[in-house]
């Protein structure tokens, strides 16, 4: 027996071949089929705020550090320290002036710059004053982490070859 095909059973199956397998033998119509589920309702999505705009960067800033040097970071300064020892003691006074060990007294027993390690800085695009220094004369991370902090927060500018090649700054903002 040669199933038959209508004219317009054909041309439904050019047009939507998929639908072959629903046809019946004859292919006049469709086997009766349950209705599909409806699709389940999309989650409710919480309205997001949009994120915050940054603050901007203050004009002028005083700061007071620590550096941590290692062997060979700073020329014609005696450090023994390997890179390994400076990382392992930067982290170790970070978290001391963190849970609030007097900064001043961290600086005069460890910094490998002259003490007091207070510097003034000017930011980008803005005119220093007496006594400051313009951003971009010191090393990046200096003013990357300094300008970021707030006043009396303590950061840490990691030695990087590039933004910090003298080694870890523990950096307070004091203004």
């Amino acid at each position: 027996m040669r199933a038959t095909l209508s004219r317009s059973a054909f041309v439904f199956l050019l047009i939507f071949p998929t639908s072959f397998a629903a046809l019946g033998a004859t292919g006049d119509k469709a086997p009766e089929q349950a209705p599909a589920p409806a699709p389940a309702p999309a989650p409710a999505v919480a309205e997001q705020p949009p994120p915050a705009v940054p603050a901007a960067e203050p004009e002028h800033i005083t700061v007071q550090h620590v550096l941590i040097a290692f062997k060979g970071s700073i020329p014609g300064k005696n450090i023994t320290r390997s890179q390994d020892e400076a990382k392992a003691l930067a982290y170790e006074i970070l978290a001391r002036a963190q849970k609030g060990e007097p900064f001043d007294a961290l600086v005069k027993q460890y910094t490998d710059d002259a003490p007091p390690g207070i510097y003034s800085m000017s930011n980008n695009g803005v005119t220093k004053v007496s006594g400051e220094h313009a951003r971009p004369s010191m090393v990046p991370a200096f003013g990357n982490v300094g300008f970021k902090l707030k006043v009396q927060e303590i950061g840490m500018a990691d030695y990087d070859p590039r933004t910090s090649p003298y080694g870890w700054h523990i950096i307070k903002r004091l203004k």
